[in-house]
């Protein structure tokens, strides 16, 4: 990963109209992303984008770009990232391309690939791509040219697919349902998903615009889901960020359930009901001690990834394990889908309810959250607070100060120049003073290096 110059964690991200996000430089992506993939035979590329803006413009340029490398292109238009990974399989195309910036705002995007096989492109594959950029642009024969068409069904496909996920001769009939799309990518897909399988449904940030993208909603912002769901006395909320790869969920009484939440239920139902087998757990560093605890008492194994989905992918893979995800929201179930998926994780906690006859509430005893806080301490371009001697100490005597019975983590955002502070402790007084005083800290050294 190191040695990329544009590709992060989550494919190439930033600010539209500031290098890379430029049509520029999403044109020559396309085209070299096309030379590489072209050279494994491919000719048909996948594209698919969320409700910015921008998504207008990044998708022209790539397409433009693909063309003159000879590779057909078919446009999705508006729809969730793991259904351009569903439909980059269904349709055997050798790529499919999200123009997304998941959960951040509209004035930001990004460009993202998936494999024949729904995965994200190996590291090899990227680093070849990034190694075209730098030749000199060129194009194919006109009789060579690639074309383009929009595939207009491709919203009905994914609901189908969605809907398939759920068990047979199960019904969410009985069922009252607020779904919050954060004005994103799911907004034309999770009310007809959930309003076909039987649930009254109560729908709200479905409405895009181009720039209303996660805007106070949606899973990084679940106060207005809390609200909807007490007023319309709904049995469970769902809220999904821009491109729909993240789910949040609320019950009845307003408690939030995160990533770490759905992943205790998914883990105890597949362990129910026989799926688990002697599998384990996939968490991040940022998954709460709660959560390893919770797993481990039910005899479940329980392992920690890098930050990242990619990582708990990886991680899955090399232990053989189906069951994973972030506290974020990104949840894993390789027994059904290949990328991190809201919809389907969602359908399957629902599926838990159901099956086990209990509140979304009910679901969650058994696992209680260590206190923890995060605080975001913004950081200048080309430094690294992290590293500073003054910060390391502050970190060392914390972690003295908790003696073994909690936590520090610091790391760097791969999406946004901030350092995420993350103390977790047995006492939330504690939890609180300590990531106070290591984000003042970390906040003084980075202003020093302005």
């Amino acid at each position: 990963m190191s040695n990329k110059k544009h590709f992060g964690t989550d494919g190439v991200r930033g600010l539209v109209g500031e290098y890379p996000i430029t049509p520029g430089f999403a044109l020559k992506l396309g085209w070299a992303a096309g030379k590489v993939l072209s050279k494994a035979g491919t000719k048909k590329v996948l594209i698919g984008k969320d409700t910015r803006i921008s998504g207008y413009l990044l998708e022209t340029s790539l397409e433009a770009g693909l063309i003159s490398a000879g590779i057909n292109v078919v446009l999705l238009g508006p729809m969730p990232t793991p259904a351009v990974a569903y439909l980059t399989q269904t349709f055997r195309a050798e790529a499919g391309i999200v123009i997304s910036a998941s959960h951040n705002p509209f004035h930001d995007n990004g460009i993202k690939f998936f494999s024949s096989q729904g995965l994200k492109l190996p590291d090899e594959v990227e680093l070849e791509i990034e190694a075209m950029l730098d030749e000199e642009m060129t194009c194919v024969s006109s009789e060579l040219l690639g074309k383009a068409r929009r595939l207009e069904n491709a919203d009905g496909r994914y609901i189908e697919f969605c809907k398939s996920q759920f068990p047979n001769g199960m019904s969410l009939a009985g069922l009252k349902i607020v779904v919050d799309c954060a004005n994103g990518a799911t907004y034309h897909i999770a009310p007809s998903v959930l309003t076909e399988l039987g649930a009254e449904v109560v729908s709200f940030a479905c409405q895009p615009n181009g720039l209303n993208i996660n805007l106070e909603c949606g899973a990084t912002h679940v106060d207005a889901l809390v609200r909807k769901v007490l007023e319309e006395k709904a049995d469970v909320g769902i809220a999904y960020d821009g491109d729909g790869d993240r789910v949040m969920m609320v019950d009845r009484k307003g408690r939030v359930f995160d990533g770490d939440d759905i992943v205790y239920i998914l883990a105890c139902q597949a362990q129910q009901d026989g799926s688990l087998g002697d599998g384990g757990v996939a968490g991040t560093v940022m998954s709460n001690m709660g959560l390893e605890n919770a797993l481990i008492q039910r005899g479940i194994p329980f392992a920690r990834s890098k930050v990242g989905d990619r990582y708990v992918m990886e991680l899955l893979k090399e232990k053989g394990w189906k069951i994973g995800g972030e506290s974020s929201g990104h949840i894993l179930n390789l027994n059904l889908t290949t990328t991190g998926d809201g919809i389907i994780s969602s359908l399957q906690v629902l599926a838990a309810m159901i099956a086990q006859n209990k509140t979304l509430e009910d679901l969650g005893k058994g696992f209680v959250k260590y206190p923890m806080k995060m605080i975001n301490v913004r950081y200048p371009q080309n430094t690294d607070p992290v590293s500073d001697e003054r910060v390391i100490a502050a970190v060392q005597e914390v972690e003295t100060a908790l003696d073994g019975k909690g936590r520090v983590l610091l790391r760097k955002s791969g999406t946004e120049p901030v350092v995420r502070v993350m103390v977790e402790a047995e006492q939330e007084k504690q939890v609180l003073d300590s990531a106070k005083k290591i984000a003042l800290v970390v906040e003084s050294v980075s202003n020093q290096t302005v």
